[in-house]
């Protein structure tokens, strides 16, 4: 039998124990939760350190892109550019390092820190963030947006002299004089891609029909259209809304029948200023070549035109 003060003993000691298991229970669950306090922490600022590298890369890549779209023209225009991207992505204090090479590529070096909230609890509270982007330019083997004129690739194309391409067949004894049907060989279809650029792509080793028929009229409306549509001096090329300038294929002579070209096979594109418009006994669209990075894909193996399409490399 047991005494009633030994079980009131007993019943003491249990509340005891009891008592110290949960001090214990709530010092382990202090502490777990403080550990996964710690770990959202963490989630938390590597997320943030996560945007802040994304959206870095995306500055880099940006200015990397659009300062190479300059690097026919000159250097100070390519520095210029960079900047202005920068400034825009609220990144202009972040470049640590630029490198231009004329013709060739730009490349983009930011850095900047971020800063930490929670994992300053173990002494982290900033860490750098970094970002590189290169772009490249190459000889251009795809485009859209092409005007329906081409240049046998025999003739040397000269950049800066004056070139006057035919849009009649007087004086060309193969029969084709440069004109070609994209997209259908109507008039009218003609007229539209010589004002607006043919829509579809076209790329190197694409064979294309030639136009026929008298288009000189139509050529006149529409170099006349993207005459008035540029509003800046005569001959100055950098413009990059400036009408004047078209993007027109190059090509070899392909299938030829009776003496006249029927087809021709894509070889590379070119930039072409037009630099006058037609008088009434004009059958001619003067203009001069030069060399520009604009809209399209590089392709390899492709004779370099002038025309370069730009791509990043990192």
């Amino acid at each position: 039998m047991v005494h009633k003060y030994d079980k009131t003993l007993l019943v003491n000691r249990l509340k005891a124990i009891v008592s110290r298991q949960q001090g214990s229970s709530i010092v382990l669950v202090g502490l777990a939760m403080a550990g996964l306090m710690a770990m959202a922490g963490l989630v938390v600022d590597m997320g943030g350190v996560y945007v802040a590298q994304t959206q870095l890369q995306k500055a880099a890549n940006a200015a990397a892109l659009s300062g190479a779209q300059e690097l026919t023209y000159n250097e100070t225009a390519v520095r210029n550019i960079v900047s202005e991207v920068l400034t825009q992505h609220g990144e202009a204090g972040s470049l640590m390092e630029q490198q231009v090479e004329m013709e060739r590529k730009v490349s983009i070096r930011l850095q900047r820190q971020v800063t930490l909230v929670f994992s300053e609890l173990f002494g982290w509270d900033e860490v750098p963030v970094k970002a590189r982007a290169t772009a490249v330019i190459e000889s251009m083997g795809r485009a859209t947006g092409v005007a329906p004129l081409g240049i046998d690739d025999s003739i040397p194309l000269i950049i800066g002299q004056e070139y006057r391409l035919k849009v009649d067949e007087t004086g060309v004894d193969t029969g084709n004089f440069g004109i070609l049907a994209l997209g259908g060989s109507g008039s009218s279809t003609y007229e539209m891609n010589l004002k607006y650029g043919y829509q579809n792509e076209i790329k190197v080793g694409s064979i294309i029909d030639t136009q026929t028929g008298n288009v000189v009229g139509k050529t006149k409306v529409g170099v006349q259209e993207r005459i008035n549509n540029c509003p800046y001096p005569v001959g100055e090329t950098h413009h990059r809304d400036c009408e004047r300038v078209i993007l027109i294929p190059v090509y070899t002579p392909y299938n030829v029948e009776s003496n006249q070209v029927k087809q021709v096979k894509i070889t590379g594109f070119a930039y072409f200023y037009i630099s006058a418009p037609m008088d009434d006994h004009d059958k001619t669209i003067r203009g001069f070549f030069f060399k520009r990075a604009g809209t399209g894909f590089n392709e390899p193996n492709v004779s370099n035109n002038g025309a370069y399409a730009i791509r990043l490399t990192e």
